[in-house]
């Protein structure tokens, strides 16, 4: 039985390295290398997540905010 967890994550582009971090009011914030071009943040978004949670990138989707900064995160674990 698969267990679906849901994250909301404030996506920071073109930033030096990949990195994730949550606060302590349970937000996340990600910063990526990548440009917010053709899609390349969204994707570098996934691959971050997925080595965090330890699931591989197909368990991760981007179920709200594909364009914008801030996005709903689902996990199927």
């Amino acid at each position: 039985m698969s267990e679906v967890k849901k994250l909301l994550v404030k996506v920071k582009p073109n930033a030096r390295e990949n990195s994730i971090r949550q606060f302590e009011d349970g937000t996340w914030i990600a910063e990526v290398k990548a440009p917010p071009k053709d899609g390349k943040a969204n994707r570098a978004l996934i691959k971050v997540i997925a080595k965090q949670f330890n699931v591989t990138k197909s368990q991760v989707s981007i179920k709200r905010g594909k364009s914008g900064r801030t996005k709903l995160i689902q996990l199927n674990i």
